[in-house]
């Protein structure tokens, strides 16, 4: 099963062309709903009016070299390896999913575009990463679905609760589980393979046309909001908030009633008080 290219006995029923442009309209769609995002959230707005304030208020001037440096720290930390989780476990499943849904997708179109049909011989690694990929979105998925989600660790929500929010985690997960119910039922040779095909093509048209309503956006809006906040930091803007220099805490010294140490607070233990 991991190492046949399910899409080739898709074209003995789907012709190889309909496969493709499918995937040229999915794309389509999430170019069409991202633009519509940004004009609807007027993000691209903010991003520029933001960057005219922090250029009146800035200390200094920050050159192209510093930029493309500044560039190349948030996509190795805020983008690469989401160090901006403090939370181990939240990040662990946020690479999961990322690079889970982005092998997925590659694997997805190279197999489509490129090997269709028996015709062509299918490199082995491309549906061994294409499962691979698929088992990686579902693991960090499904773990923070049952186990990391806020309104259910910490608010003691049911599982199963489902608000709009939750559009694009589940999309996107009912996406990769029935692909990998499909490649299965379909390595069997079951009729019901047409069942999950239709429940995979279904809920990926789902995930990819409702960009407007659902976080998958967020992808592109997040390395620019962290590239805008590193460049104010570089500047001395620093989106107008005050400084903090060590007379600021040393500041605190003259709070002689106060403890400078406040103790663990609310990280003395986890939130599980249902």
């Amino acid at each position: 099963m991991i190492t046949i290219n399910p899409f080739i006995e898709l074209s003995a029923l789907i012709p190889p062309i309909a496969m493709q442009v499918y995937i040229i309209a999915m794309f389509l769609l999430v170019l069409g709903g991202t633009l519509l995002d940004t004009y609807h959230k007027k993000s691209a707005k903010y991003f520029f009016e933001n960057s005219k304030k922090a250029k009146k208020v800035a200390t200094r001037q920050v050159g192209g070299g510093e930029k493309a440096s500044i560039a190349i720290k948030t996509a190795t930390n805020e983008v690469l390896t989401s160090a901006e989780f403090s939370n181990p476990k939240r990040r662990i499943s946020h690479l999961f999913t990322m690079y889970g849904f982005i092998t997925f997708v590659v694997t997805t179109a190279l197999m489509v575009f490129n090997y269709p049909t028996a015709e062509i011989a299918t490199p082995v690694i491309l549906p061994i990463l294409w499962h691979i990929g698929a088992l990686m979105l579902c693991f960090g998925g499904y773990w923070f679905w049952f186990f990391i989600r806020v309104d259910v660790s910490a608010e003691a929500n049911p599982w199963y609760r489902l608000v709009r929010a939750d559009m694009f985690i589940v999309s996107l997960l009912t996406t990769a589980t029935f692909a990998l119910i499909w490649s299965l039922l379909q390595s069997i040779g079951t009729g019901w393979s047409m069942l999950a095909l239709v429940l995979f093509i279904s809920s990926s048209t789902f995930l990819f046309s409702t960009i407007l309503w659902s976080k998958f956006s967020h992808m592109f809006f997040k390395p620019a909001a962290a590239f805008q906040k590193r460049v104010t930091k570089a500047d001395g803007s620093r989106e107008n908030l005050p400084e903090i220099t060590d007379k600021t805490r040393d500041s605190l010294i003259e709070l002689k009633d106060a403890p400078l140490d406040m103790g663990l607070g609310i990280k003395r233990e986890a939130p599980h008080h249902y």
